[in-house]
This record gives structure tokens, sequence and C-alpha cells, in this order.
């Protein structure tokens, strides 16, 4: 029997033979359907695990929408509707609010689900469809030797967001009610050559971006924009829950969106990531991994 996050997705991998599935090397799956292209995801969240047992389940609702319209994001989709599995816990009436408001925000409807009793931590579920915007739909698998790797904006709010919530003080909106950047992922779409969202960690989604693409990604840590003092920026780029993008492009290119260069690709050598020079071994202390 598998052991581990990593064990358990090895042994499910020989299971997806279909290439919709992208050998679990993406969060999508991307399935040509008559003249259209849909691209599907689903994550799940663990009360205690991905939010504070005692959070608004308003805002709790808000970050499962996010977290997996920011999966259809990465892969420049339009998403077109969402199926909801809940287990039901006390206060569905503040669920159901959030709920509501993120639909509006992102202009998505609920097409259905499934409902469960539980006594146990809260669990909850949410698969996202969404239309390709463009084909080839974007991968994590795409980055190229000469190539030069961007970020959309700052990491580590999601941690000051955190503490602050903690701790009863301060401004919480980053880790509570986070933002998929679907309008910048559509626009980026045509031209990157790999992309996915920041969720576990920006040093541990580019070591994952660079062992699908088969290359090296050299990070200019003091490049990375940070929403945390200085002093914490390692901590910022290893915390996760930011939902930026991080993409590769041409080293020419002209992008749509604002974004920060933090790096390049180059052809693969025997390190998969290289940060400030230093070649880093194995994913152990890059970002959030589940046992």
């Amino acid at each position: 029997m598998p052991r581990g996050e990593l064990a358990f997705i090895a042994a499910l991998r020989e299971l997806a033979r279909n290439p919709a599935a992208r050998g679990f090397e993406d969060d999508c799956a991307v399935l040509p359907f008559g003249a259209e292209t849909l691209v599907l995801t689903h994550d799940t969240m663990v009360e205690g695990v991905h939010y504070l047992s005692g959070i608004d389940p308003a805002d709790v609702a808000w970050k499962l929408v996010s977290v997996n319209l920011s999966d259809l994001a990465a892969k420049g989709a339009k998403p077109v509707g969402v199926l909801l599995s809940y287990m039901l816990c006390g206060d569905e009436e503040r669920f159901v609010a959030g709920l509501d408001e993120a639909l509006k925000f992102y202009d998505v409807p609920l097409l259905g689900g499934d409902t469960v009793g539980g006594s146990e931590a809260q669990v909850l579920g949410l698969t996202a469809v969404g239309r390709a915007t463009h084909t080839p739909v974007p991968s994590r698998g795409g980055a190229r030797p000469g190539d030069t790797l961007y970020l959309t904006g700052p990491v580590g709010g999601a941690m000051m967001a955190f503490e602050a919530y903690r701790d009863g003080a301060g401004e919480r909106a980053a880790y509570l009610r986070p933002l998929a950047l679907v309008s910048e992922g559509i626009a980026l779409a045509p031209l990157v050559t790999a992309m996915m969202d920041v969720s576990d960690g920006l040093l541990l989604d580019a070591f994952r971006l660079a062992r699908a693409s088969g290359v090296t990604l050299e990070i200019e840590t003091a490049s990375v924009p940070i929403d945390a003092p200085e002093g914490r920026r390692a901590e910022a780029l290893r915390w996760g829950d930011d939902y930026q993008l991080l993409f590769t492009a041409p080293a020419d290119a002209r992008l749509p969106v604002a974004a920060h260069r933090i790096g390049s690709v180059r052809a693969a050598s025997g390190e998969t990531l290289v940060l400030d020079g230093e070649p880093v071994s194995g994913t152990s202390g890059l970002g959030y991994e589940h046992g």
C-alpha cells in the first residue's frame, strides 16, 4: 500500500492512462470535447489542515471556490461551472452566503454536487469545469532552455495574513479570501511555454514545474517580490497559499499582464532547481507537502 502523497499519486498515475489526465503532472485534466476543450479540476479542503477551526464558513466557501478556479486560471480556462461536495457542519447559512459571494464575483454557476453528514473535521470538495480559451492548453511541462521565469505578483501575503488572523490583529484577506487570477491566466495562455499557480510554496511549485518540463530552473531569490518583512523572505518563498501565477515565456515575449522576472530556464544539468547559484537537493523544506 503506498504511503504518503507522492507514493499514492504514483500508484494512481498507473491508472490514469487517458491523455486527458496529462500523466498527473498537472493540476487539471484537459479533455477535447467536440470543437471545444474542457479543463477540469478538483480540490479538497479539510478543517484543521487547509483552514483553521473557527473561521467564518463564508470565508471557507470563498477560498474553496478560489483555489479551484486558480487551477483553471493556470490553464487559461474560462470557468463554466462548479460542483460542490459538502459535509454538513451546522452553519450552512454562512457557508451559502460566502459561496454566493464567490460565485457572483467570478461569474460562475453552481451546477450540482452532493452533501453528507459527519462528526469529525469537516471535509469539503469542489470540482470546477472550464473552457480552454487557447490551444494547446498550457501545462507545467513546456518550459524550454532560454525561457525566462516570471511571477505575476508577490508571495508571503498569505503567510502574514494567516498570522494576523491567528493573533487577532492586522489584515487577513490574503489568507481568508485569496483571488484566482482568471483574467491574467487567459491573457497569458497564448504566449507562455509553461504555467501553474503557486499554492504549496513558490520554491516547491517551481521545482515541480522544472521537473515536469525536464529542465533546470535558476531563481534569483532577491528578485522575487514579497508581501512580508525582508527578514522573512526565505519563509515567504516557501509558505504557499498565494495563488500567483508562475510561468515561463520566451525571453523576448511581450507580456500582456504585469509580471516580475525571477529567473531563467536552462537545459537540465543534474539539478532541477538552482537558488542564487546553489543547487537544491530534493523537495524537503521547499514548501507544503502532505505526509
